[in-house]
């Protein structure tokens, strides 16, 4: 993921919208009569599989660790529905020269369903940590606790969640990989996965896409990000007007950067996407991105507002 630093500037509030309650652990919502609940995301087995990520070690593309967690996911995903694939594909390494072996993860829930939601996120991690206030450590790869495993933990999780019940779409889960080979100065070689994602969609159209990325910060703090509130204005209020009904101040009103992440290739593509990204965390990019440095309380909000999303409708 790279930002672009000429946009990295907040502007003005954006008017949020009014919705349901949330008192505690408890949801009021406005189901209907004789109508249960969505099935209940859970931030602590989340967290648990952000830490089983981390403990693999750096999984930046070759590494012994990016084969273990590919089968971690295959494995994962395949115990939640049966219709889980790859994308196999190479790619030129940006960074260290030679060629990335890469694979995206595509999970389906409900194909029966023709109207279709893709969650997505990325799965590997930095190879190096050019942002660590350490010289000498800026060519280790990042243990990518916040960058790379809190989306996919999220994403594991809903797929638990959508297993039990279908919700108002079907759902395509996608893991990319080759999302933050590139070098910091030039695009090329980042968001590799979704680039190559769009451009085999065939005839596959989803109705729009959220993409995850850094949502596991202890102080989870989210702007609308610029390219998706362009893009897709209505899904961005979608997603923010539930998490206001859920009481969540940490979704903010109002844009607060542009990032060219997995999303700006889908949007490329013609699918309306929108990034859910909070840049404001200090261990970007270096080897402080730990899982102490995340929490299951900024996971589970992510999860809730997605469960909502998901079961509600739009």
């Amino acid at each position: 993921m790279r930002t672009h630093p000429s946009s990295f500037t907040k502007i003005g509030p954006v008017l949020g919208l009014a919705g349901l309650l949330w008192s505690g652990s408890l949801l009021v919502t406005i189901f209907g009569c004789g109508t249960s609940p969505p099935p209940r995301f859970e931030g602590q087995r989340a967290y648990q599989i952000l830490r089983e990520q981390c403990d693999f070690g750096p999984r930046q593309p070759n590494s012994a660790g990016h084969a273990e967690l590919r089968q971690y996911l295959l494995d994962r995903l395949s115990g939640c529905t049966g219709f889980v694939k790859t994308q196999e594909f190479v790619e030129t390494d940006p960074i260290g020269g030679g060629q990335l072996r890469l694979t995206n993860i595509i999970a389906s829930f409900y194909p029966e369903k023709s109207t279709r939601l893709l969650l997505g996120a990325h799965w590997d991690t930095r190879p190096i940590a050019d942002h660590d206030p350490n010289p000498a450590l800026r060519k280790e790869p990042i243990p990518g606790a916040n960058d790379g495993a809190s989306g996919v933990a999220v994403l594991l999780e809903i797929a638990r969640v959508i297993s039990q019940r279908s919700p108002a779409w079907g759902v395509d889960i996608v893991f990319f990989d080759g999302e933050d080979s590139g070098r910091e100065e030039d695009l090329v070689g980042f968001c590799l996965g979704s680039i190559y994602f769009a451009a085999h969609l065939g005839n596959y159209r989803p109705k729009f896409a959220i993409v995850v990325d850094m949502i596991g910060d202890r102080d989870l703090r989210l702007y609308k990000e610029g390219y998706s509130y362009g893009d897709a204005p209505e899904y961005v209020e979608l997603i923010w007007s539930e998490a206001k009904a859920l009481g969540l101040s940490c979704f903010v009103d109002s844009v607060g950067y542009f990032v060219y992440d997995d999303h700006v290739p889908l949007q490329d593509a013609g699918i309306p996407a929108v990034d859910l990204i909070d840049l404001d965390y200090p261990y970007w990019h270096t080897m402080e991105d730990t899982p102490d440095k995340c929490s299951p309380e900024s996971l589970q909000k992510i999860g809730d507002v997605l469960v909502a999303v998901l079961y509600h409708g739009g």
